[in-house]
């Protein structure tokens, strides 16, 4: 995989983006920012002020939830916080991958820094720690309603920092919490008044699960307009409908993004030049509207992916430390309805793509549309050629149709009824990965099926872009020349387009 840079990331609780994130999550160690720390210091001197006068304070000195009637003594206040975290443990399923905890790690983090949490300095020097040595607890990826906060997830989370449960070394293997703790040198954090509350309370699963979907979404947009450029050659469409003037006329931002991507890439085409006089008046949409739907698809993952930058750089906590006011409030900032309906919504544009590129499928192996041997083999009925791949393609975008269907509009009462609206982000969140999953194989499928196509093409010259995504897929996947085992080449196409190759090819 060719992830972001390995460059330290400085954390502000500000300025973290998307790139930033994805970059820790795969190992990038951070440091605290300077300018933090007198926020994280009179944040925290509120709530010892508070606690010295007596005051009730939600979740400090009091049960939670239901139980929030229920006032806690002064002296077992920082066992209210270790009970906390092992009661709130009960995840369930199987865990979620280590960049995934890593990125919890450091959305949390960004979060608690800017001081409205009443963390003490020493909580978050640990986190620091954690994530640069590599401590990264084993966290079951169910059990989470997406309100009170990704509560399970978290309380695993703040577990493993605390001794408990179990951690994952680099090489993914299961080991003790304490064990991973003295490996790295740390000693076990000891959370006080507020502290655990402050850990649990949040989105972090949710816009990490997310966010990491929505990075591979934003490199997916990208090579899907590469790959429908060279299924648009191959078909022997024209380009005239990507010109400025057209799309001018309807300037939706991400309409106009993929028809000024897709100019390039086609410019000089012998291919496109060839049958500019033909009879033919106008492409079938799924060639002709590549930068409505890919378009509508690229701002609703930009609508999602400023919804996720504006929660990384939030307090999602409960209550709100206000250092000015030298009070606590509480509120409900917890609650993941953002995050959630920005997953719902990337999901919804991305599939567009996966049914699109399906349809350019069929056409390039149905002999009708592309005027090329049937499933692109020279000898139809001994050999299949490519005609399962577009069945493959099908069966992935049927599946997508489901994972479109929202699970942040529905809500289960929790905790008594007393959380009585909840946000689900945490299953739209998987639902979206789920979903990526099939739709990088979905234009893998497509890469495939295009590259073969354009062997018949040959020796006409292909447009920049369609030359960089046929040498590329030439590169790992010989042309077919006969029947082989294809799932290997459908492999590897989707592996590339996992790790963005298709869009780091220098021009």
């Amino acid at each position: 995989m060719i992830y972001p840079d390995n460059n330290e990331v400085e954390i502000n609780g500000e300025t973290l983006t998307l790139a930033q994130f994805e970059s820790v999550c795969f190992g990038a160690p951070v440091k605290l920012a300077t300018s933090v720390l007198p926020r994280i210091n009179q944040s925290r001197e509120v709530v010892d002020e508070l606690l010295v006068q007596g005051q009730t304070l939600y979740g400090i000195n009091t049960g939670f939830g239901k139980l929030s009637s229920e006032r806690i003594p002064k002296e077992q206040v920082d066992e209210l916080q270790r009970n906390l975290i092992l009661s709130h443990s009960a995840g369930v399923g199987r865990p979620i991958r280590r960049e995934a905890v890593r990125g919890m790690m450091v959305l949390r983090l960004n979060s608690l820094v800017r001081g409205f949490s009443g963390v003490r300095l020493k909580v978050l020097e640990h986190l620091v720690e954690c994530l640069n040595r590599q401590v990264v607890p084993v966290v079951p990826s169910r059990g989470s309603v997406g309100a009170s906060g990704d509560l399970a997830p978290l309380a695993h989370l703040a577990a493993g920092l605390m001794g408990e449960g179990d951690c994952l070394d680099e090489d993914g293997q299961v080991i003790s919490a304490a064990e991973a703790l003295q490996k790295a040198d740390l000693e076990p954090i000891e959370y006080r008044a507020k502290e655990a509350l402050a850990m649990i309370n949040g989105t972090q699963l949710i816009g990490s699960v997310g966010g990491l979907a929505l990075c591979r979404a934003g490199r997916l947009l990208e090579q899907a307009d590469i790959i429908a450029a060279m299924s648009l050659e191959a078909l022997m469409g024209t380009d005239s409908v990507f010109l400025e003037p057209v799309h001018r006329a309807r300037p939706h931002p991400g309409q106009l993004e993929v028809a000024a991507h897709l100019r390039p890439l086609l410019a000089g085409s012998e291919l496109i030049e060839s049958h500019k006089h033909c009879g033919r008046v106008q492409d079938p949409y799924s060639l002709r509207c590549i930068p409505q739907v890919h378009g509508a698809a690229r701002d609703g993952w930009s609508w999602s992916a400023s919804m996720f930058e504006r929660e990384f750089n939030a307090s999602s906590d409960n209550p709100v430390v206000v250092i000015e006011e030298k009070r606590v409030i509480s509120g409900g900032n917890f609650h993941g309805a953002p995050v959630a309906l920005a997953c719902d919504t990337a999901a919804i544009g991305l599939s567009y793509l996966g049914s699109m590129s399906e349809r350019r499928c069929d056409k390039l192996l149905d002999t009708r549309e592309s005027g090329l041997p049937p499933f692109l083999t020279d000898r139809g009925g001994l050999h299949s050629g490519l005609m399962i791949v577009q069945y493959g393609a099908a069966a992935l975008v049927n599946e997508n149709k489901l994972l479109t269907h929202s699970v942040t509009s529905d809500t289960i009462p929790t905790s008594a009824g007393h959380e009585d609206h909840v946000s689900m982000g945490p299953a739209a969140a998987f639902k979206l990965v789920r979903l990526m999953d099939n739709l990088e194989q979905i234009l893998a499928n497509e890469w495939v099926c295009a590259a073969q196509a354009l062997e018949y093409r040959r020796p006409m010259r292909f447009g920049p872009g369609t030359e960089r995504g046929y040498s590329l897929i030439r590169e790992h996947i010989k042309p077919l020349k006969e029947d082989r085992y294809l799932a290997h080449d459908l492999k590897v196409a989707k592996r590339l387009l996992t790790d963005g190759r298709l869009v780091r090819i220098p021009d």
